[in-house]
């Protein structure tokens, strides 16, 4: 496209702005027009006039479509919806699936400086750790806690000696915890060898 025409198409394009501003213009005049002349009179007069029904005794199934036009007043305009949210259950009754249902801006509202344990390039390394450390200090706290059972004491009554060079093979370490941590200590078992 030459340079040409592409003075040509921004003009155009400039003309068919300017147009649409002025439509714009006039037709948000009319309003202005029609809804000062709407607030000098009451509501049940507007409601007349604009051949709408009262939205206090509108129910289940009734057409609210005539208070969204543009010549209707903002305060009558609630009003219908007010009742429309009352009598339609499922425009009522909002679950908490609806994507844009909470007012997310609300955070920002709030002021001062909002703290967290993410940090760039790092994630939530740290606080994952000091959580790491306090379960497993809960853990220790808890295995020093238990109380130990009292393990009878067994006499053995055989006439022959028992050598005392025999000692039994270590267990296999085995993890205290079922997601496969690190933590490992030694689960001795008690074995009784009898000379016979």
């Amino acid at each position: 496209m030459s340079a040409v025409q592409n003075r040509w198409s921004r003009r155009r394009a400039a003309v068919q702005a300017e147009a649409e501003a002025d439509t714009k213009a006039l037709d948000d005049a009319v309003v202005a027009q029609e809804r000062a002349a709407l607030e000098e009179k009451t509501d049940a007069e507007i409601l007349a006039e604009l051949e709408l029904q009262d939205p206090d005794e509108m129910g289940a199934g009734d057409d609210f479509s005539g208070f969204m036009k543009a010549a209707v007043p903002e305060h009558l305009r609630r009003r219908a919806l007010r009742k429309l949210w009352r009598t339609n259950p499922v425009l009522a009754n909002v679950d908490n699936l609806v994507d844009y249902g909470e007012d997310f801006a609300a955070e920002a509202k709030l002021g001062g400086v909002i703290k967290t344990a993410y940090q760039v390039g790092k994630g939530m390394l740290k606080h994952v750790e000091e959580m790491a450390n306090q379960d497993a200090e809960e853990a220790t706290d808890d295995q020093n806690t238990e109380p130990e059972q009292e393990v009878p004491e067994l006499e053995l009554t055989t006439d022959q000696d028992v050598p005392d060079n025999t000692v039994a093979p270590e267990p296999p370490l085995t993890p205290l915890t079922d997601d496969g941590a690190t933590d490992f200590t030694i689960r001795r078992k008690m074995r009784f060898e009898f000379a016979s």
